[in-house]
């Protein structure tokens, strides 16, 4: 009898349906949300110019230091200025030659006016004497524009810095014969604070974007950019988009967007690759789904169980292709006001009966039933 009752008691249990699983979902809303993207760059000095001579000679004397920074207008090199100095003296000489001739022809016609208007010589005596003397104020014009050259070609022995910046090292050394054509410059500056990022995006997302901000579902970000080095650490200020390229290189078929940052410690390097990550725009109709929700098939389609008519489990296909914190940013595939079961998913099956609850609600314990407790004292 012991034997038949524990059996009876198991046929009895096993004959019962089984629980209604319990779930717990949230209420999904649209929000907001940023369209974060996450794109390579590489940084590239804010400006760059290399010093090259403009006269030929050789390199006397260098007045810098490898790698230190150097102001715009101070003087880099010495080119030997022996020459250069003889050449304006001489232009200087010429000068002061060709105004005394045009001084006494300038004195020669005006004594020939009144005398060829008395007809003491004749009027084209006076004619050449006038003219003679504007040849003689014309090269006077002409020294002088010589004597300018000559001055300038000696102040350009003296090699400047044309920006202020860091200096790199020196290409040429002392005693260097230089040329004012040659190929290589002698040194190169660049300026590293502040300091560009130029971002590499592609054109087919970029035209997605601006149709998307053309058909209303998106709207203007302010564009702040933080990089991500290369050791993986986040660089600790923050830069903004400063333009966007009007062309799209054609072998990459991407198109250049540049930021620019403040650089005090040097960090950033010119050629450095980081990765920078912006908002481009807000998602106006976005849908934040927790990421334990989703889920995705062997192809990779991503599903989540809605709560549908008769306290049914729904699954449904939507389309998330990027998470913000712990949310999935579903664009497709819900709309507001849905139940999404974020919790129970274990039990879930399509189409399957549930217990739906607000998430994190405490689970009810129900103490045994009489069956139950009669059948635990027969075994």
């Amino acid at each position: 009898m012991a034997l038949s009752a524990c059996s009876g008691g198991a046929d009895e249990q096993s004959r019962r349906p089984p629980p209604v699983p319990q779930v717990g979902f949230v209420v999904v809303e649209q929000k907001n949300v940023p369209l974060v993207v996450e794109l390579t760059a590489r940084v590239a000095a804010y400006q760059m110019a290399e010093v090259r001579p403009q006269v030929s000679g050789i390199i006397k004397r260098r007045f810098f230091t490898e790698g230190a920074l150097v102001r715009e207008g101070q003087t880099l090199y010495e080119i030997d200025p022996r020459l250069y100095r003889a050449a304006a003296n001489e232009a200087r000489a010429n000068l002061q030659s060709a105004r005394a001739n045009a001084e006494a022809l300038r004195i020669k016609a005006e004594r020939f006016r009144p005398l060829a208007e008395a007809e003491a010589v004749s009027r084209q005596e006076y004619t050449d004497a006038a003219a003679q003397a504007r040849q003689a104020a014309a090269a006077v014009a002409q020294g002088q524009a010589q004597l300018d050259t000559a001055q300038i070609n000696l102040r350009f022995t003296a090699v400047p810095a044309p920006i202020t910046g860091r200096i790199g090292r020196s290409l040429f050394t002392q005693g260097a014969l230089v040329t004012s054509n040659q190929v290589d410059p002698l040194a190169v500056i660049q300026r590293l604070d502040p300091i560009f990022v130029d971002i590499q995006q592609s054109s087919a997302d970029l035209l997605a974007l601006r149709r998307s901000l053309a058909n209303g579902g998106a709207a203007p970000a302010s564009a702040s950019v933080r990089l991500i080095l290369e050791d993986g650490s986040t660089y600790p200020q923050t830069g903004t988009v400063q333009f966007s390229e009007v062309m799209v290189n054609a072998s990459t078929g991407t198109v250049t967007l540049r930021a620019s940052f403040a650089n005090p410690d040097g960090l950033l390097l010119p050629g450095m690759f980081v990765r920078a990550r912006f908002a481009q725009a807000i998602d106006t109709s976005a849908i934040l789904v927790p990421q334990a929700a989703l889920s995705r098939t062997a192809r990779g389609v991503a599903t989540v169980f809605v709560v549908g008519p008769g306290n049914k489990a729904v699954q449904r296909t939507v389309t998330a292709e990027r998470t913000q914190g712990a949310f999935w940013v579903v664009t497709k595939g819900l709309k507001a006001g849905e139940k999404v079961i974020v919790q129970g998913l274990a039990n879930v099956k399509p189409d399957a009966a549930i217990r739906p609850v607000p998430a994190n609600s405490p689970q009810k314990v129900a103490p045994p039933t009489d069956g139950a407790r009669s059948t635990t004292r027969g075994n």
